[in-house]
């Protein structure tokens, strides 16, 4: 999709966003895992950089999100430039309401303590 020079489409979460954020005027919207999918999808593999080394967001991401596993490049990233965008992968954790039990298949006991959810944002840096 991206000509040699263009900027590279970062891949954030809650931890390194505002890292990222340090200089600039940005624009953040919402995004459906739908509009998350298609915009990763029109991506090579080596135009877009994850920027987290968390697990659990790549679990979310390929296997509850239904986007295609690839081996992105890992890249600590401290400021975005001018014109680039990043989709930040944003986990928002509450307590349980209710605190089931249940018994695993080797009988033993495990209980319920939270509710994970995750969405997504698109933000561009403008300047």
């Amino acid at each position: 999709m991206n000509n040699a020079d263009s900027l590279p489409l970062l891949l954030l979460d809650n931890s390194n966003m505002i890292s990222v954020l340090n200089e600039g005027e940005f624009k953040c919207h919402n995004l459906s895992f739908e509009e998350a999918k298609h915009i990763l999808s029109v991506y090579d593999e080596k135009e877009v950089l994850r920027c987290f080394s968390n697990q659990d967001i790549e679990t979310i991401i390929y296997d509850y999100l239904g986007i295609e596993k690839k081996n992105y490049t890992y890249k600590h990233i401290r400021n975005m430039r001018p014109g680039q965008d990043a989709i930040v992968f944003k986990l928002y954790i509450t307590p349980s309401e209710t605190q089931p039990v249940i018994h695993a298949d080797d009988g033993v006991e495990a209980k319920k303590i939270q509710n994970v959810y995750v969405y997504c944002q698109l933000v561009t840096r403008i300047s």
